[in-house]
């Protein structure tokens, strides 16, 4: 399989420094916009998305760090990274929720006729979320599905069976860092021409678990409404995670901080008298 070219990036990236990461700046409307610009110029687009737990786990995972840092396309899927990049200075317009554009893309390839693979979750849960897209997007053309359920050593043989599907657009519903990884190892072998990861945006399609409120989003307490749903699984694992987060932005403004003052003092310093 011959690699293919990434997608032509902007003159003037609209990016943003943050976590040691280029994160785009754009909204939901952009993120939509690049990906269709990527499926018509017949290119390569891979498309990563950053919350609070995904950035804490970087720190300790350079091996996610590296997958997520190739993706041409990173976005703040967590209102906290679009709360701590105005914080840090380097402020992103608004939340680009993961699950908010693969429902874009869903819709925009069922009106544009663009074949869509789908990769993840548990059989079951895969047939009931296809049985739902089926219903609200009729015309979607549906390349191939598979659940998420393959051992490492099966990953290049269902990037090649994703290849002949002729996907033009690959959605991962699978958790982190697997996806990233796969993304990293075998996307281009996909030949797919937008790859995005949506983590558990499969089990929420199909009923399996509910998304908090729109209020409740805006709030930034989508966390606190999942703990909910399965407090003894998810409930200390999130307070561990957003306890580092915060711990982490503010090392970060403290740092930022110094430096600016630094930079002040030694340009007064340079001025002549």
């Amino acid at each position: 399989m011959t690699a293919r070219a990434m997608v032509s990036e902007p003159a003037v990236p609209d990016r943003r420094q943050l976590f040691g990461l280029q994160v785009d700046a754009v909204t939901v409307d952009q993120a939509v916009a690049r990906c269709v610009e990527a499926i018509a110029q017949r290119g390569y687009l891979p498309v990563a998305v950053l919350n609070a737990a995904k950035v804490v786990t970087m720190c300790r995972d350079p091996g996610l760090r590296d997958a997520v840092a190739r993706c041409q396309l990173i976005l703040a899927d967590g209102q906290s990274v679009v709360w701590a990049s105005r914080i840090l200075g380097a402020p992103v317009p608004e939340r680009v929720a993961g699950i908010d554009l693969f429902e874009e893309l869903l819709a925009v390839a069922a009106r544009s006729g663009y074949r869509v693979y789908f990769l993840g979750a548990k059989p079951g849960v895969l047939d009931r979320m296809l049985a739902e897209l089926a219903r609200r997007y009729p015309e979607l053309r549906v390349a191939g599905a598979r659940d998420g359920y393959f051992r490492s050593d099966e990953a290049a043989d269902v990037a090649a069976a994703i290849h002949r599907s002729a996907a033009d657009l690959l959605f991962l519903g699978m958790s982190s860092p697997r996806k990233e990884l796969f993304l990293a190892v075998h996307g281009t072998a996909t030949g797919a021409h937008v790859v995005h990861g949506v983590g558990g945006s499969f089990d929420v399609l199909a009923g399996e678990t509910k998304r908090a409120p729109v209020w409740c989003q805006r709030l930034g307490l989508e966390w606190l409404y999942r703990a909910k749903q399965e407090p003894l699984r998810l409930g200390r694992r999130y307070l561990a995670t957003n306890a580092a987060f915060v711990a982490l932005v503010a090392r970060q403004a403290i740092g930022s901080g110094h430096a600016r003052r630094g930079a002040a003092h030694a340009a007064t310093r340079r001025r002549p008298a």
